[in-house]
C-alpha cells in the first residue's frame, strides 16, 4: 500500500533516438516499450576508505562481466581493483555477476553475492563466493548439499576468521581457514524463521538481515519469528501450469495475530544452544524493531515498539547475562516512526536519536543512561534525512528544506548543539532535489541534483565548500531528447482550502489556450507513506506529460498526512483518519481550483492513483461523485481490514479501538455512491495488496448494481511490471480509458 509508482521508467542504459522522439512527440512505445527516455546513472557507487576515491562496477569489454573499479576523484584515474576475469569459477566460461560485495576489514578477502533471486518484494537470496586476491583463490561458500541460490546475509566476522550466513531459516558459520561449516540453529522451518524476518517486518519496518556479529566475533545475536498462529493468505497461480499452484503467505491483517518475535544469542563455538532475552508482555503484541551492538561491548541496544506503535522502549541487553536494562522511552499521542540514525559519541557516553518531541523531526544527543537529552538540530523545520554524522569533526550533515516542502538541500549542525544551522547547498543553487553521499572523512560528497525539468546530474563536490571537483554524469543527451519533444513544464502552485494550504503541480498542453475548457486528470497518493508533489526528476513524469500532450491538463495535490517536511502536526493529524481527512482535503482543493481556473472543465475531472492512491481514487469517486467523473484505481486497498497489521494499525490504531475509523477509511463501504466511470486494475500475484481487495470491491459494486470496468494482470505483483509487455500494455489501456471516458 505504501508503494508509489514512478510514472515513467529509468535505468542505467543510454538509448538512441526513435523516429517519434525526433518528430517532437512523446509516445507510449518510446516511454514504456523502447525506454527511449532512460537515464544514465553511476553503477554501485561506494566511497573507498581513503576519502579521495570511490568504487564502481563497470562492464568489462572482454568478458562481459563486471570490473570493480577504484576512481580517484583528484586525478580522474580509474584503476581496476578486481577484474571480471579473476571471478570466473573453475569449469565456467563467464564471470560471476556481482549483485553485492563486501571486503574483510583488512581488505585481504572479497565476499561476492551473486545469482540473486527475488523473495516477495526484494532479491534477497542467492549464492556467495569468497575471493582472495593474493592467491587468486575463488570458492563458493556453503556445504556441498546446499541448494543453489538459498543463502542469505553472509558477513565476515570482525576478526576476519569466519563468515556466517542464513540458509533456509537456519544460521551457519564457516571457517575461512579450512572451510568447515558449523550449524548454529536447527529449528528453522517454514514456520520458524531464524536470522531473517517475516513478511510484515520486512515490508513495514524495512528489515531483512536478521542477525548481527558480536564485536569480539564470539557470538551472534539474531531474531527468531514463530509464524504459527499468523493467518495465511493464499495466492493462486493459474498461468504457469495446467493445474493451479497455491502459494501460501503468512500475512497478519489488521487486528489479527502477528508472529511471535524474540531475540536470541548463540556462541559460534557451538558448545551451547541459544539463550533468549525475556521481555515482559505478549511477543505478538510488540515489535522488536531494531537491534544493534553497542560498539566494542557485549551489549545490544534493542528497540521494542508496542502494537499501537506509539511507544518505543529502548533497552540494553547484555549477551552474557541476558539482563535487560531500560534506557529510553519515546512516546507519541499518534504514532512513531523508527529511525536508523544512532551513532555513538564521546567514547560511548552519548548517542544520537531522532524524535519529533518538539513538533519537528530533529536529531538529539542522549546520554548513554538516557538521563540527559539535548537538541542538536534546532528550528521550525524537519530533518528529512540524516546523511552523515561525523564525530571527529563534530558535525551532522542532513537534508532539510525549511522554506519549501517540494525541494531538498544539505545543511549541517554542530553535534554539541551550539552555533547556527548552516546551509551547505549554495544559496544560488537551482531549486530542486539535492542529494548527497558523503565520504568517510566528510571532505567530499557525491552530489546529485534534479528538478522537474532536469534529469539527474552526478558530481563530486568538496565539503563544506561545495566546489565541484568532477562531473561524473550530467545526462545531457537525455536532457536534449526530453527538450526535443517540447514537454509541458510542471508548474508548482499552492491552494488555500481554508484551514490549510496544500501544495500542488500542473502540466498544461503545449498549445494551451486559457479561453478553452480542458479535461483534467489528477494524480494522487494521499497516504502517510509518500508524497506526489516534489520538485524532482521522477523519470521526467513522462506519463503525465504524454497526457498533457494529448490535450489534458494533469495535476497533483498533496493532502494533509502525506510524507512532506511540514512538521509533526501536518503528518499526524490524520492519525485514525486515513481515508477520511485526505480525500476531503483533495475534494476541497479541486473545488477551489475550479473556482480559480476557468480552463478546467468541471464535467471532465479525472482521478487516478496506485496502491494508496488507488484507495484514494476509490474514496473520491464514491464520496464526491459530483466532482470526479472518471477514475482509475490501481492496486488499491478497499477495506483497511485487508491490509497488514504494522502499516494499517500504525496510522489508524487498532480495529477494536477505532471501528468507526476503519469503516469510514475503507472505500468499499461507500461503493454505493459511484456515479461516474471507474476502472479497477490489479495484479493477481500481488503479495502486498492482495487481489482479494479488488475482488471484494467488485463484489460490493455488483451488489449495489454499479457499472464499472476492471482489468486483472495474472501473477503480476504490486508493481504490475513482471512478464513480457506488461507495463506497455497497462499504460496503453489506461490511456484508452481516458480517451473513451474523459
Amino acid at each position: 500500500m505504501k508503494h508509489i509508482i514512478a510514472i515513467s521508467l529509468s535505468c542505467l542504459l543510454a538509448v538512441t533516438f526513435s523516429a517519434s522522439a525526433q518528430d517532437g512527440r512523446l509516445t507510449l512505445e518510446d516511454i514504456y516499450r523502447d525506454h527511449v527516455y532512460a537515464a544514465k546513472g553511476i553503477s554501485a557507487f561506494r566511497w573507498a576508505d581513503d576519502g579521495h576515491s570511490f568504487l564502481t562496477l563497470e562492464t568489462d569489454s572482454v568478458t562481459g562481466g563486471q570490473n570493480l573499479v577504484i576512481n580517484d576523484i583528484r586525478t580522474g584515474e580509474k584503476t581496476v581493483a578486481t577484474a571480471a576475469s579473476e571471478l570466473i569459477p573453475e569449469g565456467k566460461d563467464t564471470p560471476l555477476r556481482i549483485d553485492g560485495y563486501s571486503w574483510s576489514d583488512d581488505r585481504s578477502m572479497l565476499l561476492i553475492y551473486t545469482d540473486a533471486e527475488r523473495v516477495w518484494r526484494t532479491a534477497k537470496r542467492g549464492n556467495y563466493w569468497l575471493y582472495i586476491p593474493a592467491s587468486g583463490e575463488l570458492r563458493r561458500l556453503g556445504r556441498d548439499d546446499f541448494e543453489p541460490s538459498w543463502m542469505q546475509f553472509a558477513k565476515f566476522s570482525p576478526d576476519g576468521t569466519m563468515i556466517a550466513y542464513v540458509y533456509k531459516n537456519n544460521l551457519f558459520v564457516e571457517s575461512l581457514a579450512d572451510g568447515s561449516v558449523r550449524r548454529l540453529t536447527s529449528d528453522g522451518s517454514d514456520e520458524i524463521i531464524n536470522g531473517q524476518f517475516d513478511w510484515v517486518y520486512e515490508e513495514e519496518l524495512h528489515q531483512q538481515d536478521g542477525w548481527r556479529w558480536s564485536p569480539d566475533s564470539r557470538s551472534i545475536a539474531y531474531w527468531q519469528f514463530d509464524t504459527r498462529g499468523t493467518g495465511t493468505f493464499y495466492m493462486i497461480d493459474n498461468i504457469d501450469s495446467i493445474y493451479s499452484t497455491v502459494i501460501p503467505l503468512p500475512y497478519p491483517k489488521a487486528g489479527t495475530a502477528n508472529s511471535a518475535a524474540r531475540i536470541g544469542v548463540v556462541d559460534v563455538d557451538g558448545e551451547s544452544g541459544t539463550r533468549w532475552f525475556e521481555f515482559e508482555g505478549d511477543p505478538r503484541e510488540h515489535y522488536l524493531a531494531r537491534m544493534e551492538f553497542v560498539p566494542g561491548t557485549d551489549r545490544l541496544m534493542i528497540q521494542r515498539l508496542n502494537r499501537e506503535q506509539n511507544t518505543d522502549m529502548v533497552y540494553y541487553g547484555d549477551i552474557r547475562t541476558m539482563e535487560l536494562t531500560p534506557v529510553l522511552t519515546e512516546t507519541d499521542e499518534a504514532f512513531l516512526d523508527v529511525h536508523d540514525d544512532i551513532v555513538w559519541l564521546n567514547n560511548g557516553k552519548h548517542f544520537t536519536w531522532t524524535s519529533e518531541r518538539d513538533g519537528w523531526r530533529h536529531l538529539y544527543r542522549i546520554s548513554s543512561d538516557g538521563s540527559e537529552v539535548s537538541l542538536i538540530t534546532k528550528g521550525d523545520f524537519d530533518v528529512i534525512d540524516v546523511v552523515r554524522i561525523d564525530p571527529e569533526s563534530g558535525w551532522v550533515y542532513y537534508i532539510a528544506s525549511p522554506d519549501s516542502p517540494v525541494d531538498r538541500y544539505l545543511y549541517r549542525s554542530r553535534l554539541d548543539g551550539r552555533g547556527k544551522t548552516e546551509r551547505i547547498t549554495p544559496a544560488d543553487a537551482p531549486a530542486g532535489h539535492h542529494g548527497y553521499m558523503i565520504s568517510p572523512d566528510a571532505k567530499y560528497a557525491m552530489h546529485t541534483f534534479s528538478n522537474s525539468e532536469t534529469p539527474t546530474v552526478y558530481e563530486i563536490v568538496t565539503l563544506p565548500g561545495h566546489k565541484t571537483v568532477r562531473t561524473l554524469e550530467d545526462n545531457h543527451e537525455l536532457a536534449e531528447r526530453f527538450a526535443a519533444v517540447n514537454p509541458g513544464a510542471k508548474e508548482f502552485f499552492r491552494v488555500d482550502i481554508g484551514d490549510v494550504v496544500l501544495d500542488g503541480w500542473m502540466i498544461k498542453p503545449a498549445d494551451f489556450d486559457s479561453t478553452a475548457k480542458y479535461p483534467v486528470i489528477f494524480y494522487i497518493y494521499g497516504e502517510p507513506w509518500q508524497s506526489t508533489v516534489q520538485n524532482s526528476w521522477s523519470g521526467g513524469d513522462l506519463w503525465s506529460r504524454f497526457l498533457a500532450q494529448e490535450g489534458y491538463i494533469v495535476m497533483s495535490i498533496d493532502p494533509r498526512g502525506v510524507a512532506t517536511p511540514r512538521g509533526r502536526e501536518w503528518r499526524k493529524c490524520v492519525y485514525g483518519k486515513v481515508g477520511i481527512i485526505p480525500p476531503a482535503d483533495h475534494a476541497a482543493a479541486v473545488t477551489k481550483l475550479l473556482q480559480t481556473y476557468s480552463f478546467m472543465d468541471p464535467d471532465r475531472i479525472g482521478i487516478w492513483g496506485w496502491s494508496g492512491g488507488g484507495s484514494s481514487t476509490a474514496h473520491l469517486m464514491f464520496k464526491y461523485p459530483s466532482i470526479y467523473s472518471t477514475g482509475i484505481a490501481v492496486a488499491g486497498v478497499y477495506s483497511q481490514y485487508l491490509y497488514d497489521t504494522i502499516y494499517q494499525e500504525r496510522y489508524m490504531g487498532l480495529p477494536s479501538t477505532n471501528p468507526q475509523g476503519f469503516h469510514d477509511g475503507s472505500p468499499i463501504n461507500f461503493a454505493g455512491g459511484l456515479k461516474g466511470n471507474l476502472l479497477l486494475i490489479h495484479g493477481t500475484g500481488d503479495d502486498n495488496v492482495h487481489y482479494q481487495s479488488c475482488e471484494m470491491l467488485v463484489n460490493e459494486l455488483i451488489r449495489q448494481n454499479k457499472m464499472f470496468d476492471m482489468l486483472s494482470y495474472p501473477m503480476r505483483s504490486h508493481s504490475i511490471n513482471e512478464r513480457e509487455n506488461t507495463t506497455y500494455h497497462l499504460y496503453q489501456y489506461m490511456f484508452r480509458y481516458w480517451e473513451e471516458h474523459l
